[in-house]
Protein backbone atom coordinates (compact mmCIF):
# COMPACT_ATOMS: atom_id res chain seq x y z
CA UNK A 1 0.00 0.00 0.00
CA UNK A 2 1.23 3.32 -0.83
CA UNK A 3 0.92 5.70 1.92
CA UNK A 4 2.05 9.02 0.47
CA UNK A 5 0.74 11.84 -1.29
CA UNK A 6 1.50 11.65 -5.41
CA UNK A 7 3.64 14.89 -5.92
CA UNK A 8 5.59 14.42 -2.17
CA UNK A 9 8.53 13.95 -3.76
CA UNK A 10 8.21 16.51 -7.14
CA UNK A 11 11.10 18.69 -7.36
CA UNK A 12 13.62 16.59 -5.97
CA UNK A 13 16.55 15.32 -8.38
CA UNK A 14 17.59 11.42 -7.55
CA UNK A 15 20.49 9.53 -8.59
CA UNK A 16 19.96 5.33 -7.70
CA UNK A 17 22.80 3.44 -8.24
CA UNK A 18 22.16 -0.21 -9.73
CA UNK A 19 18.95 1.22 -10.47
CA UNK A 20 18.26 -0.87 -13.90
CA UNK A 21 17.27 -4.04 -12.03
CA UNK A 22 16.05 -5.28 -8.64
CA UNK A 23 15.58 -3.38 -5.28
CA UNK A 24 17.45 -0.46 -7.39
CA UNK A 25 14.43 -0.45 -10.28
CA UNK A 26 11.96 -0.69 -7.45
CA UNK A 27 13.36 2.20 -5.29
CA UNK A 28 13.67 4.42 -8.43
CA UNK A 29 9.98 3.66 -9.97
CA UNK A 30 8.34 4.75 -6.33
CA UNK A 31 10.86 7.85 -6.72
CA UNK A 32 9.32 8.90 -10.06
CA UNK A 33 5.71 8.00 -9.33
CA UNK A 34 5.93 10.40 -6.57
CA UNK A 35 6.96 13.28 -9.05
CA UNK A 36 10.87 13.03 -8.66
CA UNK A 37 12.95 13.59 -11.41
CA UNK A 38 15.04 10.22 -11.44
CA UNK A 39 18.69 9.49 -12.57
CA UNK A 40 19.43 5.95 -12.82
CA UNK A 41 22.83 3.73 -13.22
CA UNK A 42 24.60 0.55 -14.27
CA UNK A 43 27.19 -1.03 -15.65
CA UNK A 44 24.69 -2.65 -18.28
CA UNK A 45 23.82 0.63 -20.56
CA UNK A 46 20.92 -1.33 -22.32
CA UNK A 47 19.42 -2.52 -19.07
CA UNK A 48 19.34 0.69 -17.70
CA UNK A 49 18.25 2.18 -20.86
CA UNK A 50 15.08 0.33 -21.00
CA UNK A 51 14.17 0.92 -17.46
CA UNK A 52 14.32 4.71 -17.66
CA UNK A 53 12.03 4.11 -20.80
CA UNK A 54 9.77 2.37 -18.87
CA UNK A 55 9.77 3.97 -15.64
CA UNK A 56 9.34 7.37 -17.74
CA UNK A 57 6.71 5.79 -19.74
CA UNK A 58 4.80 4.44 -16.54
CA UNK A 59 4.86 7.65 -14.46
CA UNK A 60 4.94 10.81 -17.19
CA UNK A 61 8.65 11.60 -15.51
CA UNK A 62 11.78 11.96 -16.43
CA UNK A 63 14.24 9.09 -15.81
CA UNK A 64 17.57 9.48 -16.79
CA UNK A 65 19.70 6.54 -17.28
CA UNK A 66 23.46 6.91 -17.15
CA UNK A 67 26.33 3.62 -18.16
CA UNK A 68 28.70 4.27 -15.37
CA UNK A 69 31.18 1.21 -13.74
CA UNK A 70 30.74 2.93 -10.40
CA UNK A 71 34.19 0.60 -9.92
CA UNK A 72 36.40 3.35 -11.46
CA UNK A 73 36.63 6.74 -9.58
CA UNK A 74 37.12 8.54 -12.88
CA UNK A 75 33.78 6.93 -14.72
CA UNK A 76 31.80 8.09 -11.14
CA UNK A 77 33.64 11.95 -11.57
CA UNK A 78 32.60 11.94 -15.42
CA UNK A 79 28.76 10.52 -14.65
CA UNK A 80 28.16 13.58 -11.60
CA UNK A 81 29.93 16.17 -13.87
CA UNK A 82 26.95 15.03 -16.07
CA UNK A 83 24.36 14.96 -13.62
CA UNK A 84 25.35 18.68 -11.78
CA UNK A 85 25.54 20.07 -15.07
CA UNK A 86 21.91 19.59 -15.75
CA UNK A 87 20.89 20.48 -11.86
CA UNK A 88 22.01 19.69 -8.23
CA UNK A 89 21.03 16.22 -7.17
CA UNK A 90 18.87 16.25 -3.61
CA UNK A 91 19.41 12.41 -3.00
CA UNK A 92 21.35 9.78 -4.05
CA UNK A 93 20.69 5.96 -3.26
CA UNK A 94 23.52 3.70 -2.83
CA UNK A 95 21.67 0.65 -4.26
CA UNK A 96 24.62 -1.23 -6.61
CA UNK A 97 25.88 -4.04 -5.25
CA UNK A 98 26.79 -7.91 -5.98
CA UNK A 99 27.38 -10.96 -4.51
CA UNK A 100 27.62 -14.60 -4.61
CA UNK A 101 27.72 -17.59 -2.18
CA UNK A 102 30.70 -19.37 -1.45
CA UNK A 103 33.21 -20.76 1.24
CA UNK A 104 35.51 -18.15 1.93
CA UNK A 105 38.37 -20.56 1.46
CA UNK A 106 37.71 -21.00 -2.46
CA UNK A 107 37.58 -17.59 -2.99
CA UNK A 108 40.25 -16.15 -4.57
CA UNK A 109 41.31 -12.25 -4.32
CA UNK A 110 39.80 -11.67 -7.58
CA UNK A 111 36.74 -12.70 -6.82
CA UNK A 112 36.33 -10.88 -3.30
CA UNK A 113 37.61 -7.40 -5.43
CA UNK A 114 34.54 -8.44 -7.32
CA UNK A 115 32.52 -7.48 -4.75
CA UNK A 116 34.47 -5.35 -2.80
CA UNK A 117 34.96 -3.21 -5.87
CA UNK A 118 31.66 -2.30 -6.47
CA UNK A 119 29.85 -2.57 -3.18
CA UNK A 120 32.78 -0.85 -0.93
CA UNK A 121 35.12 1.18 -3.07
CA UNK A 122 32.21 2.17 -5.37
CA UNK A 123 30.04 3.29 -2.92
CA UNK A 124 32.45 5.66 -1.62
CA UNK A 125 33.54 6.89 -5.06
CA UNK A 126 29.75 7.82 -5.64
CA UNK A 127 28.91 9.26 -2.65
CA UNK A 128 32.41 11.31 -2.14
CA UNK A 129 31.58 12.86 -5.56
CA UNK A 130 28.24 13.50 -4.36
CA UNK A 131 29.22 15.24 -1.08
CA UNK A 132 32.06 17.42 -2.31
CA UNK A 133 29.36 18.76 -4.78
CA UNK A 134 26.66 19.30 -2.14
CA UNK A 135 29.07 21.08 0.57
CA UNK A 136 30.64 23.45 -2.09
CA UNK A 137 27.31 24.51 -3.01
CA UNK A 138 26.08 24.78 0.35
CA UNK A 139 23.58 22.54 -0.32
CA UNK A 140 21.28 20.10 2.07
CA UNK A 141 20.97 16.49 0.38
CA UNK A 142 20.21 12.95 1.13
CA UNK A 143 22.17 9.63 0.96
CA UNK A 144 20.38 6.06 1.48
CA UNK A 145 22.54 3.23 1.42
CA UNK A 146 20.72 0.08 0.85
CA UNK A 147 22.67 -2.81 3.49
CA UNK A 148 21.84 -5.78 5.09
CA UNK A 149 21.61 -7.01 8.68
CA UNK A 150 24.97 -8.92 7.99
CA UNK A 151 26.68 -5.31 9.06
CA UNK A 152 26.32 -6.60 12.62
CA UNK A 153 26.14 -10.16 12.99
CA UNK A 154 28.85 -11.55 10.04
CA UNK A 155 27.67 -13.18 6.71
CA UNK A 156 29.41 -16.34 6.58
CA UNK A 157 29.28 -17.77 3.14
CA UNK A 158 29.16 -14.15 2.04
CA UNK A 159 32.19 -12.10 3.53
CA UNK A 160 33.38 -10.41 0.86
CA UNK A 161 29.68 -8.64 0.68
CA UNK A 162 29.47 -8.79 4.55
CA UNK A 163 32.83 -7.12 5.02
CA UNK A 164 32.12 -4.27 2.55
CA UNK A 165 28.36 -3.61 3.59
CA UNK A 166 30.02 -3.23 7.24
CA UNK A 167 32.31 -0.42 5.84
CA UNK A 168 29.71 1.63 3.95
CA UNK A 169 28.21 0.84 7.49
CA UNK A 170 30.55 2.49 9.61
CA UNK A 171 30.74 5.42 6.09
CA UNK A 172 26.84 6.46 7.12
CA UNK A 173 27.54 7.08 10.82
CA UNK A 174 31.24 8.99 10.63
CA UNK A 175 29.47 11.16 7.03
CA UNK A 176 27.09 11.35 9.25
CA UNK A 177 28.48 13.18 12.02
CA UNK A 178 30.99 14.80 10.03
CA UNK A 179 28.45 16.24 7.00
CA UNK A 180 25.62 17.25 9.71
CA UNK A 181 26.59 20.70 9.56
CA UNK A 182 26.35 20.96 5.54
CA UNK A 183 23.14 19.61 6.03
CA UNK A 184 23.64 16.37 4.71
CA UNK A 185 21.68 13.50 6.13
CA UNK A 186 23.01 10.05 5.38
CA UNK A 187 20.93 6.90 6.58
CA UNK A 188 20.71 3.23 5.56
CA UNK A 189 18.39 0.36 5.07
CA UNK A 190 18.83 -3.40 5.73
CA UNK A 191 16.20 -5.34 4.11
CA UNK A 192 15.86 -8.75 5.27
CA UNK A 193 14.61 -11.43 2.20
CA UNK A 194 13.01 -9.62 -0.64
CA UNK A 195 13.34 -11.91 -3.68
CA UNK A 196 14.55 -10.36 -6.58
CA UNK A 197 16.23 -12.29 -9.74
CA UNK A 198 19.40 -11.32 -9.21
CA UNK A 199 19.48 -12.70 -5.60
CA UNK A 200 17.82 -15.57 -6.91
CA UNK A 201 20.76 -16.64 -9.58
CA UNK A 202 23.88 -15.73 -7.33
CA UNK A 203 22.45 -16.96 -4.02
CA UNK A 204 20.19 -19.44 -4.66
CA UNK A 205 21.19 -21.44 -7.57
CA UNK A 206 19.37 -23.68 -9.69
CA UNK A 207 21.44 -26.92 -9.32
CA UNK A 208 20.71 -26.82 -5.48
CA UNK A 209 17.60 -25.08 -5.42
CA UNK A 210 15.13 -28.50 -5.29
CA UNK A 211 17.02 -29.60 -1.98
CA UNK A 212 19.48 -27.33 -0.09
CA UNK A 213 18.79 -23.76 -0.82
CA UNK A 214 15.51 -24.02 -0.95
CA UNK A 215 15.01 -25.55 2.53
CA UNK A 216 17.36 -22.82 3.47
CA UNK A 217 15.10 -19.93 2.09
CA UNK A 218 12.43 -21.78 3.52
CA UNK A 219 13.28 -22.37 6.89
CA UNK A 220 14.00 -18.42 6.91
CA UNK A 221 10.70 -17.36 6.09
CA UNK A 222 9.45 -20.15 8.74
CA UNK A 223 12.03 -19.00 11.03
CA UNK A 224 10.57 -15.50 10.09
CA UNK A 225 8.10 -13.96 13.06
CA UNK A 226 5.98 -12.98 10.52
CA UNK A 227 5.88 -16.10 8.41
CA UNK A 228 6.81 -14.35 5.38
CA UNK A 229 9.45 -12.51 3.28
CA UNK A 230 9.18 -8.70 2.42
CA UNK A 231 7.02 -7.15 0.15
CA UNK A 232 8.33 -4.56 -2.34
CA UNK A 233 5.97 -1.52 -1.12
CA UNK A 234 7.02 -1.85 2.21
CA UNK A 235 10.63 -1.36 1.22
CA UNK A 236 9.46 1.32 -1.46
CA UNK A 237 7.43 3.06 1.59
CA UNK A 238 10.39 3.12 3.55
CA UNK A 239 13.03 4.22 1.15
CA UNK A 240 10.62 7.19 0.57
CA UNK A 241 10.48 8.07 4.14
CA UNK A 242 13.98 8.20 4.06
CA UNK A 243 14.43 10.78 1.46
CA UNK A 244 11.62 13.04 1.88
CA UNK A 245 11.36 16.29 3.61
CA UNK A 246 10.05 16.11 7.27
CA UNK A 247 12.63 13.98 9.24
CA UNK A 248 15.61 16.19 9.38
CA UNK A 249 16.17 15.40 12.20
CA UNK A 250 17.02 11.41 11.16
CA UNK A 251 20.63 10.97 10.90
CA UNK A 252 23.37 8.15 10.90
CA UNK A 253 20.62 5.44 11.15
CA UNK A 254 20.59 1.99 9.73
CA UNK A 255 16.84 0.80 10.00
CA UNK A 256 16.09 -2.78 9.62
CA UNK A 257 13.02 -4.01 7.62
CA UNK A 258 12.71 -7.88 8.05
CA UNK A 259 9.79 -8.80 9.76
CA UNK A 260 12.27 -9.24 12.89
CA UNK A 261 14.24 -12.17 11.38
CA UNK A 262 17.44 -10.09 12.94
CA UNK A 263 16.06 -10.10 16.34
CA UNK A 264 14.88 -13.71 16.34
CA UNK A 265 18.46 -14.61 16.29
CA UNK A 266 20.72 -16.63 14.21
CA UNK A 267 24.15 -16.43 12.67
CA UNK A 268 23.58 -14.34 9.56
CA UNK A 269 21.39 -15.61 6.33
CA UNK A 270 23.27 -18.13 5.04
CA UNK A 271 24.22 -20.15 8.41
CA UNK A 272 22.37 -23.08 7.30
CA UNK A 273 24.86 -23.93 4.60
CA UNK A 274 27.45 -25.02 7.03
CA UNK A 275 26.09 -28.73 6.12
CA UNK A 276 26.88 -28.77 1.96
CA UNK A 277 29.70 -31.08 0.92
CA UNK A 278 32.52 -30.12 -1.97
CA UNK A 279 29.95 -31.43 -5.02
CA UNK A 280 27.39 -29.25 -3.51
CA UNK A 281 29.87 -26.26 -3.93
CA UNK A 282 30.92 -26.97 -7.42
CA UNK A 283 27.68 -27.14 -8.32
CA UNK A 284 26.90 -23.40 -6.70
CA UNK A 285 29.85 -22.00 -8.51
CA UNK A 286 29.08 -23.69 -11.82
CA UNK A 287 25.81 -22.09 -11.89
CA UNK A 288 27.19 -18.99 -10.84
CA UNK A 289 29.61 -19.20 -13.40
CA UNK A 290 26.82 -19.14 -15.84
CA UNK A 291 24.97 -16.65 -14.96
CA UNK A 292 27.45 -14.43 -15.05
CA UNK A 293 29.12 -15.15 -18.20
CA UNK A 294 25.03 -14.74 -19.32
CA UNK A 295 25.39 -10.62 -17.66
CA UNK A 296 28.69 -10.05 -19.25
CA UNK A 297 27.56 -11.35 -22.81
CA UNK A 298 24.44 -8.97 -22.43
CA UNK A 299 26.98 -5.98 -22.05
CA UNK A 300 29.20 -6.56 -24.65
CA UNK A 301 25.78 -7.25 -26.95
Amino acid sequence: MTIFRADLLKGKRILVTGGGTGLGREIAGEYAKLGAEVYICGRRGAVVAETARELAETHNTRVTPIECDIRSPDAVENMMTRVFNEGPLTGLVNNAAGNFISRTKDLSPNGFNAIANIVFHGTFYVTLAAGKRWIEARQQANVVSILTTSVWNGGPFTVPSAMSKAGINVMTRSLAVEWAPHGIRLNAIAPGLFPTKGAGERLNPGSIRATTMDKAHDSSAINNPMGRVGRMQELRNLATFLMADGCDYVTGETIVIDGGAFLGGGGGTFWQLSHLGDQDWENIRNTIKGANEKDKAKRTA
